[in-house]
């Protein structure tokens, strides 16, 4: 699925990465892939909890944004108690990059057991009948093992987007790997992106959106634990056009192998109001079903990027 950058390699145009930097950036992304992989198990868990913790320890700018987006989430927290979830927030981000690293060795029978979902039965009985159905999840636990599982697990392919990155061989390197998972991987071009996404929600499809973070002129203001975001509205204006079931879906960790994931109740269109107030109070409902399963597991939530208005700079900020 689209993981909408938070946190990962730099976003951009797209236009072919040449200088250094960049070719440095896609040979440590493709040395994660090919090396980590690689390792026994037990000791690329050590490794990447050690990473967790020296980047954790080191407190650069992810980190310190991670601690104060965490303060929103957790307003009642003392300094000790943020710098322990930002702790344990860069171990589960850094736990989402171990297993997407080996993600593609995994068998069938391994990545079914990776996942439990609750209540998927709200996602089965919506594709049962027909309907098409838009997932939208926000950046918890690991999106893209969930995408594996219900490529895997349910046997369902899907459709997602994904954004261009910066440089365009690691782009590319995202769209083989998502692909190698079973999912059909979209570039983000606008209207082109959101009429084949129509298409196959109308053909009774599924589509699978990470849907926290739009900064975007065309993002939906939202309240979001008491202060002003931007969600995309891409999910409410899909389910609006071809009459899809919008579910939103929550992860987490509980500190076993297996990620715990819930599907919740369905975001009804509003049966009046014009399609912009439509948009928004789907989106509005969207961000409170997110703010409940972040509010759960505030650890496994890996905002570490602005995301509320009153923080970013006065020109704007495209990180």
């Amino acid at each position: 699925m689209s993981d909408g950058g938070a946190g990962g390699p730099g976003r951009g145009a797209g236009d072919g990465g040449s200088g250094p930097k960049d070719r440095l950036t896609d040979g440590l992304y493709g040395l994660g892939w090919g090396a980590v992989k690689k390792l026994p198990e037990p000791a690329a868990e050590a490794l990447f909890r050690a990473l967790a913790d020296q980047v954790w320890k080191r407190r650069g700018k992810s980190v310190l944004r991670l601690e104060s987006n965490l303060a929103r989430v957790v307003p009642d927290a003392d300094a000790a108690r943020l710098a322990e979830l930002s702790k344990a927030g860069m171990r589960s981000y850094m736990r989402y990059w171990m297993e997407s690293f080996r993600l593609p060795t995994w068998s069938p029978q391994r990545i079914k057991a990776s996942a439990k979902v609750h209540d998927v039965h709200r996602l089965t009985e919506g594709l049962d009948a027909g309907r098409g159905v838009i997932l939208a999840l926000p950046h918890l636990g690991n999106w893209d093992l969930a995408g594996a599982w219900v490529t895997t697990g349910l046997g369902v392919p899907f459709t997602t987007v994904a954004e261009r990155l910066k440089p365009e061989s690691l782009y590319d390197r995202f769209v083989a790997y998502r692909q190698g998972l079973g999912m059909e991987v979209l570039p983000h071009n606008g209207g082109a992106a959101f009429g084949k996404l129509a298409r196959r929600l109308r053909s009774g499809g599924l589509v699978c959106l990470v849907a926290d973070r739009d900064l975007s002129a065309s993002g939906v203001e939202v309240r979001f634990f008491g202060d002003t975001a931007r969600m995309p509205a891409g999910p409410a204006l899909l389910a609006q056009q071809t009459g899809a079931l919008l579910l939103p879906a929550t992860l987490w960790y509980d500190g076993t192998p297996v990620m715990q994931a819930r599907v919740h109740p369905a975001i009804p269109v509003p049966e009046s109001g014009t399609r912009r107030e439509k948009t928004s109070s789907m989106t509005q409902a969207l961000a409170d079903a997110f703010a409940a399963g972040i509010a759960e597991h505030p650890e496994d939530w890996h905002m570490l990027q602005r995301l509320w208005l009153s923080d970013l700079e006065p020109r704007g900020e495209t990180p």
